[in-house]
């Protein structure tokens, strides 16, 4: 698993190659062809990879290997929950739902938050009181 913390250092991108890569390191036998759901990868050793965008709808082992990567993620989001659970994790998993922003903003970043993730608005509040013009 690649962390919050390399993954500022790397990106999210770079991360998701070198997750996939730490992945295939970990079979038994080396794949013949590498399937991947997306539009770019960084090729793994000398093995044939494939990119196919929105693969998961197209091939059932891409499907597949996208459950067990939710499921996996999902969990583990629950299991950080009982560290913080100001955070509610265990509910929107991480991702930048409004309740989660909230919760940054009430309480900070923690250690598992990206801090290369841009969680404020990108529209500035800006206050047009003509009154004080003179």
């Amino acid at each position: 698993m690649i962390d919050n913390d390399e993954i500022d250092v790397i990106n999210i991108l770079r991360a998701s190659f070198k997750a996939m890569h730490l992945a295939l390191e970990q079979l038994p036998v080396e794949p013949a062809l590498i399937l991947v759901d997306g539009n770019r990868f960084t090729a793994w050793r000398t093995v044939q990879h494939n990119c196919i965008i929105k693969g998961d709808g197209i091939y059932a082992s891409i499907a597949a290997a996208s459950v067990l990567a939710k499921t996996y993620r999902d969990e583990y989001m629950r299991n950080l929950h009982h560290e913080f659970p100001h955070y509610n994790w265990a509910q929107n998993k991480g991702y930048g739902t409004v309740e989660h922003r909230k919760a940054i903003e009430a309480h900070g970043l923690c250690k598992y938050h990206r801090k290369s993730f841009n969680i404020l608005s990108a529209q500035i509040e800006m206050n047009f009181d003509l009154e004080e013009v003179a």
